[in-house]
């Protein structure tokens, strides 16, 4: 499967950010979606959606909040995947932080839902961020303030919002650098280099 886009530049065109919460250590227990779509330099639009995993015990409760009683009356994955598919149409990548885990996620839910996993590479906004602003900590809550996002760690929707606003915020940075330095354009493949560490 490639995942991979030319390195150097972020990708031109749309884009969906995108943030699951797990409900224990399967990466087929999504039990959260949020995405943000972005059209030019704006989130034109967003989905947050419960989702009810394969197992009723949750591991992950104390990072995200949520119990199985939220849950049991939300669609699964499968039940779902044909907003969530729509809504993902036409992006030219994923964006994600720490895409790894995400990227894990989304495979492990379609192929237990015995669906076609997306082709669509994912561009990993912990990476871009440790190449842009070399921050002393590249974790979401750090960049984000650094950036001055507003946050709710660990909320599908938010946690979406923010991977969003940094791949905008480092669009324009790029720029910026690239009309200030015309021939010191930064090396960014964020796309291809995605962390295998857990979720930050």
């Amino acid at each position: 499967m490639n995942h991979r886009i030319k390195p150097l530049n972020i990708p031109d065109g749309p884009f969906v950010a995108i943030d699951f919460e797990t409900a224990d250590r399967g990466s087929d227990s999504a039990c959260a979606i949020g995405m943000a779509r972005v059209e030019g330099s704006e989130i034109v639009a967003r989905k947050v959606m419960l989702l009810r995993p394969p197992r009723q015990y949750f591991t992950f409760t104390y990072i995200h909040g949520i119990t199985w009683s939220d849950v049991k009356d939300s669609p699964t994955f499968a039940e779902a995947w044909p907003e969530l598919r729509r809504f993902m149409e036409g992006a030219h990548f994923l964006a994600a932080h720490n895409a790894m885990f995400d990227r894990r996620v989304l495979e492990c839910c379609c192929l237990q839902a015995s669906l076609d996993v997306p082709q669509t590479p994912f561009l990993c906004t912990l990476h871009l961020s440790r190449k842009t602003w070399r921050l002393r900590s590249n974790k979401l809550n750090d960049v984000c303030a650094h950036l001055g996002v507003a946050l709710r760690h660990h909320d599908a929707g938010s946690d979406a919002d923010a991977c969003a606003q940094i791949v905008i915020a480092a669009k324009r940075h790029v720029s910026q650098m690239a009309s200030a330095v015309p021939y010191a354009e930064p090396e960014i493949d964020a796309i291809h280099a995605i962390s295998t560490r857990g979720p930050l």
